[in-house]
This record gives C-alpha cells, sequence and structure tokens, in this order.
C-alpha cells in the first residue's frame, strides 16, 4: 500500500491522522471556529459547507473557502458538502452539488474535497479529473447512517472507490449492536491485507462504534474525526481525548 504525503502530512503510516470538522452556520461563526479549532493542533480540518447559511452562493463559497485557508497557513484544509441522503444538513441538486466542489477545487485554496460513491459515475469521474488537475487529493466516501453493511458489501464499496481514482476511499456505518462493529473492523482488515493499494477510512458511528474511531490503525483506518467546538456525526469524540488514546495505541503496536 502506497502512502500518501500532502505537504508535511503522510496518510497511511504512524497514527491515525485526526480530522476535525468545523460546523458553523454564518462567517462569523466560522472565523471564529476556525482559530479555536485549530490551536487543537489536528492534521486535517473539514469545512462542512452543507451546515452553511449562504452555501448556494458559489461566490460566496469560493470566497470562504480562500479565507479559512488565510486562517490555515499550514493545516490542511478538506471540503466536504454532506449530501442529505447520507446525513448532511441540506437538500440540494445534483448539479448544484457538483457545482460546489468544482468551484471549491478550483481555489486550489483546498487540499483535499469530499466526493461521495453514489451519484452519477462520469460526474464522480469528472470530479476526481478536476481534483487532480488542481493539485487536490479526493477522498471519496459513502455513509449509512441505518445500519452496516455486510462484510462483502463494505468492501465492494471502498474497492469502487479505488476503481474511481480515489486518492483515499472512506467509508462510515451505523452498528445496531456490537455484532456490527466486528463486521466493520473484520471488512477494514480484509480491504488492508488483501485489496488496498492506497490509504483508506472505516469507522463504526455512535457509541457504540466508538472503538473503530479509536484503534482503526490496527485494523487499517488511516484517519479518524475528533470533534472541535461540535461533532458532525455519532461517536465523536474531543480531539484531546481521542490524540492521548491514539498515541497510546501507536507506541504499543
Amino acid at each position: 500500500m502506497q502512502n500518501i504525503t500532502i505537504k508535511d502530512v503522510t496518510i497511511g503510516e504512524g497514527a491515525p491522522k485526526i480530522i476535525v470538522p468545523l460546523m458553523g452556520t454564518t462567517r462569523e461563526e466560522l472565523l471564529i471556529e476556525v482559530e479555536t479549532v485549530n490551536a487543537l493542533a489536528p492534521d486535517i480540518i473539514e469545512w462542512r459547507a452543507d451546515v452553511y447559511d449562504q452555501v448556494e452562493n458559489l461566490e460566496d463559497v469560493s470566497e470562504m473557502i480562500t479565507e479559512l485557508k488565510r486562517a490555515l497557513p499550514s493545516t490542511l484544509l478538506l471540503f466536504t458538502f454532506r449530501s442529505h441522503k447520507e446525513g448532511g444538513n441540506k437538500e440540494i441538486t445534483d448539479d448544484l452539488y457538483f457545482s460546489l466542489l468544482h468551484t471549491a477545487i478550483i481555489t486550489k485554496a483546498i487540499d483535499l474535497v469530499d466526493v461521495e460513491l453514489f451519484f452519477e459515475e462520469s460526474a464522480v469521474k469528472e470530479t476526481v479529473k478536476i481534483a487532480e488537475e488542481n493539485g487536490v487529493y479526493v477522498i471519496m466516501c459513502n455513509h449509512d447512517f441505518d445500519k452496516t453493511p455486510d462484510k462483502e458489501e463494505i468492501i465492494y464499496r471502498l474497492r469502487k472507490m479505488q476503481e474511481l481514482g480515489a486518492h483515499i476511499p472512506k467509508i462510515a456505518v451505523m452498528p445496531q449492536g456490537v455484532e456490527d462493529l466486528l463486521v466493520l473492523l473484520d471488512a477494514t482488515h480484509t480491504m488492508r491485507t488483501k485489496y488496498a493499494d492506497r490509504p483508506f477510512i472505516t469507522m463504526s458511528m455512535s457509541g457504540t462504534g466508538l472503538v473503530s474511531r479509536l484503534a482503526g490503525a490496527v485494523f487499517g483506518s488511516a484517519c479518524t474525526f475528533g470533534a472541535g467546538k461540535e461533532a458532525s456525526a455519532p461517536g465523536q469524540i474531543p480531539v484531546s481525548q481521542l490524540r492521548s488514546v491514539l498515541e497510546i495505541i501507536d507506541q504499543n503496536i
């Protein structure tokens, strides 16, 4: 498996890299929040643009990205619009979804962009191409807030993301019990040992799935999400607690 180095962050080696979301709804909230979150020293800061009140204004989004990057000269910035069908805050058209991603990419002020797997394949491929042309890395993802698919389906989705050119495939699933957590961890291990040729991210959500956020490196997950001012998904814990556990595990495996 080939690691990915973006600036001075190498994804796929050592402890999982910590991603922290920005969840402010206004420009003013975001500019305050970004300073608070950056002080936590995450590896990557994710702007969850689907909660932003001006997200349908492409010019405003472009300007906001530039302002955020100005506040983050040395921290990687990930742009995400989480679709409503995968747990996001706002329902928009597919055309606007991809327009937002392309707008973010061509600013060249982001380092990574989140692209969901289950859109029209041609549009996904086009977005990967535009990202590569602009030096932006793609985290391709899928979120299931209802259940945990079986092991074979989880692996299929991650491998499909690889085939479509994702630099970092990602899947997040909801456990109905500890058995589902074991399914996710088993799928992660099998993906790493048999199929992955690049770093990937997996997680089981909610309290039941917390161990997957903490011990993902044991099974093969390259990044994990921690809560800054506000969590963006069930099961995220504060960065300080997360980092302590990640360091303990990394020093002992």
